[in-house]
């Protein structure tokens, strides 16, 4: 078997390789670069689907090689659907697939769409055993994905950044890294365990809940001051609200809970947005 660790044939190794496909997480960064590309107003279905195809494998990338680290390096995971060598193929193919479309980015935009869209492999690449072991990078990985992706999906449509696709960014990248704080705090004893601090770890959990709900907090904020600036349009007010309710309530649930909780209550804020920028181009 190419891949597998389990089963046998194309049929397992396909089954090993689909299993890395995770689309709670890998649905908001490709959304995130769709998000990119409708801000701009007016858009190439070509070009954003080079860009979204590129953030997904960045996205794969992340997936197998956190895998492969927690199974074969950590040996954290009871099991894992990928052999050692199945793993590094898989690297392999979607890292190749990302250069592939960080080369027509290139080619059809400019280097600088190329070097914007870069980062998300690296970011991906390098989570584990590097950045997830650190308090600031473990919790702003992610959402620096979501942002760069944002960024991204505009740039490659315009050749420029407008100050709305970087406000969007930040937002995000500032409501995400909140819930990754609460995400995060459902492994502490565990994290502590192997030493890896991530901020439960180093502040401890209480308190890094209520640096999470700041975190949040202050997107919600961040939004209303933008419509205020007229930077975003009035209606993004409403997944201010709605998002706001959902963290609410999150509040009183424990880490597991409040995690899926906030990570569907991301969904619903991405979508109102869209809907707003949809509806009220910019």
């Amino acid at each position: 078997m190419a891949f597998a660790r389990h089963g046998e044939g194309a049929r397992g190794d396909l089954s090993a390789l689909l299993s890395q496909v995770h689309p709670v997480f890998m649905l908001p960064p490709v959304a995130a670069s769709w998000f990119g590309s409708m801000l701009a107003g007016e858009f190439s279905l070509a070009l954003g689907a080079v860009h979204m195809v590129a953030i997904f494998a960045a996205v794969y990338t992340a997936h197998v090689k956190d895998g492969y680290v927690d199974f074969y390096l950590r040996s954290e995971d009871d099991d894992h659907p990928l052999s050692e060598a199945g793993c590094k193929r898989a690297l392999a193919g979607s890292t190749t697939l990302f250069f592939a479309c960080l080369v027509g980015l290139w080619y059809l935009v400019d280097a600088w769409a190329a070097l914007l869209t870069l980062p998300t492999w690296l970011i991906a690449y390098h989570h584990a055993p590097q950045l997830d072991t650190n308090p600031i990078t473990a919790t702003t990985g992610y959402p620096a994905g979501i942002a760069l992706a944002i960024l991204g999906g505009f740039y490659v449509q315009t050749g420029t950044l407008a100050p709305v696709a970087i406000a969007f960014a930040l937002v995000f990248l500032v409501l995400l890294s909140g819930v990754k704080v609460i995400d995060d705090e459902q492994d502490h004893d565990y994290d502590s365990s192997i030493e890896k601090r991530t901020v439960a770890v180093v502040i401890g959990p209480e308190r890094a809940r209520t640096a999470a709900y700041g975190l949040m907090a202050l997107a919600l904020a961040l939004v209303v001051g933008f419509v205020l600036l007229r930077v975003f349009p009035p209606e993004t007010t409403l997944a201010v609200v709605a998002f706001g309710a959902v963290a609410a309530v999150s509040r009183r649930a424990d880490s597991e809970i409040a995690t899926m909780l906030l990570v569907r209550g991301a969904y619903v804020f991405l979508a109102l947005l869209l809907a707003a920028v949809w509806f009220r181009p910019l």
